[in-house]
């Protein structure tokens, strides 16, 4: 259900913006990794890890940021009485194109999220990240101009509404018990983490705040190409500004390509990432941090993506696809190119107004 135009006004895109941003770089400074004080996807992934989905050392940790995100949204929603249990549009298609949305991120090193904050660190390998997320956003926002969609949601059973949130309890379950088949680094990104109430209370702020103003970074650039409305998008140069600012602050700011923190220089594959990560989350209705929002508003659909990035960020690490500081791996290349073309088979294949345009 589409919010009131009062709900998305720039006011609370900037606020929301400068909340993500300010959080993001306290998080950092309780334990979080450099420039990833917020990343979707790359909490996702370790989550897969801390689940056990991967054999990935450095990166398991079952981050309280995801259920945050989740909650939050839930809390909210549920108050506002927006909450909606919905779903039922092209599952699969949906899985699929989420898990290729994950594979660019772990490409690029980063969510679109995570892409504000790694500029806001002075991180100039970002610039060209965001040139392709522009890119492909674009691309995406031209399907859905000609026509392309997975389908309408439709009202579902109120327990399925209910899946996602039951599941995110269960992680802060499992993060606090730490029962043995739970996986936990040692060293590495994994094991670099701020308190869990620290975490989880920032996550809890987010999640609400972005329920509330319905801020999205491939949804502020499809509004830019499709409805000429750039207002969203000073949302996300807020979480810019309120990022370099703190970074400033605590003297973590570092203007450059080379020795970025968990960032390559591959230039080719930074634009073609993103260009993916974009791509795909225009045509899913949202990036990462976004469906996680919408699960816990109820959607399904949402719930499907999520999955999604699971199973991509456990797929990555076992057939070497992540990219790492380093550069890019061969499979990590090859798995992109094959994203744009699954991707695009499954618009061609859901829409006969897109195939034959």
């Amino acid at each position: 259900m589409e919010k009131k135009v009062k709900d998305n006004s720039v006011y609370w895109f900037i606020g929301t913006g400068l909340v993500i941003g300010g959080l993001a770089t306290v998080l950092t400074k309780f334990g979080n990794p450099a420039n990833m004080g917020l990343c979707a996807a790359c909490f996702i992934r370790d989550l897969a890890g801390g689940l056990g989905l991967d054999g990935a050392a450095p990166v398991q940790y079952l981050r309280p940021e995801i259920a945050g995100f989740l909650l939050g949204a839930f809390i909210l929603s549920f108050a506002r009485r927006e909450w909606k249990s919905v779903g039922g549009s092209a599952s699969l298609s949906r899985f699929f194109t989420a898990f290729f949305v994950m594979i660019g991120a772990l490409v690029f090193l980063g969510c679109p999220l995570r892409l504000m904050l790694r500029l806001g660190g002075g991180d100039l390998n970002a610039v060209i990240g965001l040139i392709g997320f522009g890119a492909g956003v674009g691309g995406g926002s031209l399907l859905i101009r000609r026509g392309f969609s997975f389908g309408k949601t439709e009202q579902q059973k109120t327990s399925n509404g209910f899946i996602m949130p039951v599941l995110a309890l269960a992680l802060l379950a499992f993060l606090v018990i730490r029962p043995a088949f739970i996986h936990f680094s040692e060293s590495g990104p994994g094991s670099m983490h701020a308190p869990v109430l620290i975490s989880l209370v920032a996550a809890l702020i987010v999640g609400a705040l972005v329920q509330r103003s319905g801020l999205c970074m491939s949804g502020s650039i499809r509004n830019i190409f499709l409805i000429r409305k750039p207002g969203m998008f000073v949302g996300y140069a807020a979480i810019f500004i309120a990022a370099l600012i703190g970074n400033l602050i605590l003297g973590k700011f570092n203007l450059g390509f080379a020795g970025q923190p968990i960032a390559h220089t591959d230039f080719i594959f930074n634009f073609l990432g993103m260009a993916l990560v974009g791509y795909g989350s225009v045509l899913l209705g949202g990036c990462p941090l976004r469906q996680l929002v919408m699960a816990g508003e109820g959607n399904a659909d949402a719930g499907i993506s999520i999955l999604g990035f699971l199973v991509a960020g456990a797929t990555a690490h076992n057939f070497g696809i992540a990219a790492s500081p380093t550069g890019v791996p061969l499979n990590g290349k090859i798995a992109v190119v094959i994203g744009f073309v699954v991707i695009t088979l499954i618009v061609m294949s859901s829409n006969k107004k897109t195939a034959v345009a």
